[in-house]
C-alpha cells in the first residue's frame, strides 16, 4: 500500500496534549505552547491538556508520564529544553521513554530550519518517538520553531502516524 492509500486511513481528529520546559514561563505567557494548542484545535484537533513544567529531568519525566497515563493523546507536543545548556534536559528526560524513535524527524527538521536559520540549526536537538501508544514531539521552546515542526512535519502527518501506532 502505497502513501496515499495509507493517509486514506489517517485519523481526522486527535487528542493533543502540549506540555511547555521552563523555569520561567507560566501558562499566561506561554507564547509556543498558547500557539499550539491554537493551531492543534484549527485543524480539528482536542486538545487535552496544557500544562508547563520546571526544566528538571525527573519533572519531565514524571509529567510525560502522568500526561500520558491520564490523558493518552495521540500526540504529545514538548516544547523548550532542547538546547545545550546545562539547565536543557527534555531529551535526556524523554527519549529514554521511547518504544520507537522517529528519526528522519530531527533530520527533517533540521533541514528545515537550515533553510530558515542557517548554521544554528546543527544546535537543534529535536526529536520524536512513541511511548505507549502516544507519539512524542520534543522541540525547540522558540514560536518560529514550533511554527515550523507544526505546519511543516508534525500536523499534516499527525493522523497517519497515529493510526499506524493505534494498530500497533
Amino acid at each position: 500500500m502505497g502513501h496515499v492509500e495509507h493517509k486514506k486511513n489517517a485519523l481526522k481528529k486527535l487528542s493533543v496534549g502540549i506540555m511547555t520546559v521552563s523555569s520561567t514561563r507560566t501558562l499566561a505567557d506561554d507564547v509556543s505552547g498558547r500557539w499550539m494548542k491554537k493551531q492543534a484545535e484549527k485543524e480539528g484537533h482536542e486538545v487535552v491538556v496544557h500544562r508547563v513544567v520546571g526544566d528538571d529531568r525527573q519533572l519531565i519525566e514524571q509529567a510525560a508520564w502522568s500526561i500520558i497515563n491520564d490523558r493518552g493523546p495521540d500526540i504529545l507536543l514538548i516544547t523548550g529544553g532542547t538546547g545545550l545548556t546545562p539547565s536543557d534536559v527534555t531529551i535526556e528526560a524523554i527519549r529514554p521513554l521511547f518504544t520507537k524513535e522517529l528519526t528522519a524527524f530531527a533530520t527533517l527538521f533540521t533541514l528545515l530550519s537550515f533553510e530558515e536559520i542557517d548554521s544554528a540549526a546543527m544546535m537543534s536537538r529535536a526529536t520524536a518517538g512513541v511511548i505507549n501508544t502516544t507519539t512524542v514531539f520534543c522541540l525547540p521552546g522558540s514560536l518560529n520553531a514550533c511554527k515550523l515542526a507544526c505546519k511543516s512535519l508534525i500536523f499534516p502527518e499527525a493522523g497517519h502516524i497515529a493510526a499506524h501506532v493505534r494498530r500497533a
